[in-house]
């Protein structure tokens, strides 16, 4: 089904989108209209298999470093101009007892998935600024509204980009620039292996557990994150403000 051209004329970025999550809401965007960067930490075969498939282009940038970021997103604007959607999304997790947390892979989760955002809309601001608007949707997650043992790590990091949404919602508002973001409850995708492989379980007993805890009786679907982020980014979406969506199946409700 052809999706209404909401996007047309306009530059996305979404940040990791070579898979999964990502890889679902640069197809979304990009069928909507926008000309969408994809981001990776590396060039690879997979970045430019997705960007190819969109009419999009890569944009290669480690999030964690706050210089190739710079450079990256200095690069789009200068080829394709300001960027007018940003899709914060590139995430890392691990999982194990915090009492087990070596504190470098702690501050990878934090540099990864808050920094890392952080890193990512400073660089999209300015000129988002210059165009008088655009649309910023953070990537946060189920986990970081109800925390999640063994998983102490990527849920803080997550609930911290709720908070990050929810001040820089109030703040970026009078500049017309809308800061919202989307709350995955669990979702099939190749993260669940991390999932899978702390409980001991196959993937496929993984997924089934998930669905027994869900009102929904299943997981979520790439396709549908990809959705309620395609109504976020819409140009002259201004009444969600500091927002998080929660695309979870019912298993969480009205918590952010």
């Amino acid at each position: 089904m052809n999706q209404p051209r909401h996007q047309d004329g306009r530059v996305a970025v979404v940040t990791g989108a070579t898979q999964g999550i990502g890889k679902a809401i640069a197809e979304r965007l990009a069928a909507e209209g926008a000309r969408v960067g994809v981001n990776g930490r590396e060039q690879t075969d997979a970045i430019t298999a997705v960007a190819d498939s969109i009419g999009g282009f890569p944009v290669v940038a480690d999030v964690s470093s706050h210089d190739e970021v710079g450079a990256a997103f200095a690069a789009v604007e200068q080829q394709h101009g300001a960027i007018d959607v940003l899709v914060c999304n590139a995430a890392y997790m691990t999982m194990l007892p915090f009492v087990d947390h070596e504190a470098d892979d702690w501050w990878r989760n934090i540099d990864t998935n808050l920094s890392g955002t952080f890193h990512c809309i400073q660089a999209a601001l300015p000129g988002m600024k210059r165009r008088g608007g655009g649309n910023i949707v953070i990537i946060a997650s189920e986990w970081g509204v109800v925390g999640w043992p063994n998983a102490t790590a990527y849920a803080s990091s997550k609930a911290g980009l709720i908070s990050l949404t929810k001040a820089l919602g109030r703040e970026l508002a009078p500049a017309g620039i809308s800061v919202n973001a989307v709350a995955p409850g669990i979702t099939d995708t190749p993260q669940l292996n991390v999932d899978a492989q702390d409980a001991g379980l196959t993937l496929e007993q993984m997924h089934a557990e998930y669905a027994e805890q869900i009102p929904a009786h299943r997981i979520g679907r790439p396709e549908e994150i990809a959705a309620a982020v395609a109504l976020l980014s819409r140009p002259g979406q201004r009444a969600l403000v500091g927002q998080t969506i929660q695309a979870n199946g019912g298993s969480t409700r009205c918590r952010a």
